[in-house]
């Protein structure tokens, strides 16, 4: 699943303040791309994760995901974009606390409309993709931040997207458990799934094929890496 973005600009209007998060970007990721975003705070780069994930919509410019515009569409279009194409993890995990890990990963299949066998049979399935089946009827707060951040990872596959976008997916993590984050991100791409991950560090970054750094709204650098990249210690 290919994205373009062309002349992709997002203007904010703060009382007389006109603020330029994004100042025309040009952008095109292939399918099966694992690509990192970085840049200072303020830079645009959560914007521009956001306007790839449909989750705002850009103010000027082209948006195509699969050959399709995207970026004049309305918000329940868009969220059946979200829904069917783009699996979602953030820093935070974003779970729900009073929900069990199976509970969590099968919520976006509601949205979905299937039923519960279903939903529960599908994530099992992706609770045991991210080696976490056997705490499936754990709460988030009897789990490690690792394990939360695996399960938020099955909750994203659960609809079988082709893009999955990470917002700092390690921030809240200590090296090791973040390590092992990125190794499943980085099977993940292996099996087809493009990736898109925002990050401030750069150990994180060097898991990726492609690093855009981002500055005032802009891509400043991109960065391919032919061949590079690491997981467990191997280059790819």
């Amino acid at each position: 699943m290919t994205i373009g973005l062309t002349d992709v600009t997002k203007v904010y209007h703060m009382g007389d303040t006109v603020v330029h998060a994004m100042a025309g970007i040009s952008l095109h990721i292939a399918a099966g791309e694992l690509t990192s975003i970085m840049g200072p705070s303020g830079s645009g780069k959560s914007t521009l994760m956001n306007i790839l994930g449909c989750l705002d919509r850009p103010s000027s410019g082209s948006y195509c995901l699969d050959g399709q515009e995207v970026a004049t569409l309305n918000d329940d279009e868009l969220a059946i974009v979200r829904n069917q194409k783009i699996g979602f993890v953030f820093q935070n995990f974003n779970l729900l606390p009073r929900m069990s890990a199976l509970q969590n990963v099968a919520l976006p299949m509601v949205y979905a409309g299937l039923e519960k066998t279903e939903r529960m049979k599908t994530a099992v399935r992706a609770l045991a993709m991210v080696g976490l089946e056997d705490r499936k009827d754990h709460r988030p707060n009897e789990l490690s931040g690792g394990q939360r951040q695996r399960v938020a990872i099955a909750r994203a596959l659960v609809n079988n997207p082709a893009i999955i976008m990470a917002d700092e997916p390690t921030g809240n993590l200590d090296s090791k458990s973040g390590n092992e984050i990125m190794e499943l991100f980085c099977n993940l791409n292996n099996q087809g799934r493009t990736i898109i991950l925002v990050t401030h560090e750069p150990e994180i970054a060097a898991f990726t094929r492609r690093i855009l750094h981002v500055r005032d709204g802009k891509i400043v650098r991109d960065e391919k890496k032919e061949g590079a990249g690491v997981c467990s210690g191997k280059v790819f």
